[in-house]
């Protein structure tokens, strides 16, 4: 990556750290070019998901997932489905397991 665009990643990653996270864990599948894999969200914000994950995806992966918001979270009678698309921005080891921290760059809400 040349310096320009690791410093424009980098800011764009302070920006992201900066929204208010909510600590949700729930299950997901997270889609990437090298497979589908369970996952567990960590906290969700208004930028991004952190998730805790059993392999490496890369920085740079594109990754699909769908996270399905219970209705008593939401203040909804029925669940919310959200189906989301966006790249990993950050990827480290935690305690023998991976977080991987995603930037939403497209998302979808569905009633379930």
């Amino acid at each position: 990556m040349d310096p320009q665009a690791q410093q424009t990643a980098i800011k764009h990653y302070a920006e992201m750290q900066s929204a208010p996270r909510f600590p949700l864990h729930l299950p997901v599948e997270l889609q990437s070019q090298s497979g589908a894999c369970p996952a567990e969200t960590q906290n969700i914000s208004a930028n991004g998901v952190l998730f805790a994950i059993d392999r490496d995806v890369p920085v740079g992966s594109l990754v699909d997932f769908t996270i399905l918001l219970p209705g008593d979270v939401v203040g909804s009678r029925c669940d919310v489905q959200i189906d989301c698309h966006g790249r990993v921005v950050r990827s480290f080891e935690d305690k023998g397991r991976r977080g991987v921290g995603v930037v939403i760059d497209e998302y979808h809400f569905e009633r379930a």
